[in-house]
């Protein structure tokens, strides 16, 4: 089975900077991919690098058997240009920690907004699509709710919602929950199970030990830059077996 996601010794800087250095991983199709590790340790800056939307300094990115935001040829990479590169990023789906929706438009226009731009798709057809995907995420009955007028959670899962509408085949998550207030967490969580059992791949960057416990089928533990241990995310988490991911699990569990 093809991996979805290949990361072969990818490095990133921000000028003198390593933020990356040297990551290999492979998630594979239809896996729910978990890292975890202290902040600064390059989980979210390599999720950036999934989509292209941070470009990696040296190693190779591959989503679904192609390389990310270059082509090869021979032994040389030529960087792709921007509409090639927003052309694939059509497939992959992303949730940020800031729900990032439009503001002037009802959650029903969020959800549709992409598909009519990017695809084509008659308004019609996006709008019943979008109310489907609303009822989806458990917010058919705020179809016509302005963000402002929606709490975190809510705006969180329009914001998923709104990635579903381009039928990706890879979601990225990067601390969905962390902007919320804890009694709306559940809800959001809930919509990602939901995913993940309908074999939707996913690579979920986040602080909720026991989502990744649950739901996760692989787990990756970052720090400085580097994956310090990986596994099954039942063993990683209840027998690490670096020190380094102890010290952080004593922390947080």
């Amino acid at each position: 089975m093809t991996a979805m996601v290949k990361a072969e010794g990818v490095h990133k800087s921000f000028g003198a900077v390593e933020v990356l250095k040297g990551i290999d991983l492979e998630v594979k199709q239809g896996e729910v991919f978990c890292l975890i590790g202290p902040s600064g340790s390059g989980k979210s800056t390599f999720l950036r690098c999934i989509n292209h939307l941070e470009k990696i300094n040296a190693g190779r990115l591959y989503v679904d058997g192609e390389l990310v935001g270059y082509r090869q040829k021979g032994d040389k990479l030529y960087e792709l240009k921007d509409s090639e590169v927003a052309l694939k990023r059509r497939d992959i789906g992303m949730v940020f920690q800031r729900f990032n929706l439009f503001p002037h438009m009802t959650a029903v226009e969020n959800v549709m907004e992409a598909p009519v731009q990017v695809k084509g798709m008659s308004r019609a057809q996006a709008r019943e699509r979008a109310r489907g995907l609303l009822e989806r995420v458990g917010l058919a009955d705020k179809a016509g709710n302005y963000p402002s007028q929606l709490s975190g959670g809510q705006q969180q899962r329009v914001a998923i919602a709104r990635a579903l509408a381009m039928d990706p085949k890879l979601m990225l998550f990067d601390e969905p929950t962390s902007a919320l207030d804890p009694e709306l967490v559940g809800d959001v969580l809930d919509v990602m199970r939901d995913l993940a059992e309908s074999g939707m791949t996913m690579v979920v960057v986040t602080h909720e030990m026991g989502f990744a416990r649950e739901v996760g089928d692989s787990l990756v533990f970052m720090d400085n830059g580097v994956v310090v241990e990986s596994g099954n995310p039942r063993d990683v988490l209840t027998d690490p077996q670096h020190d380094r991911t102890k010290a952080f699990l004593s922390k947080v569990l």
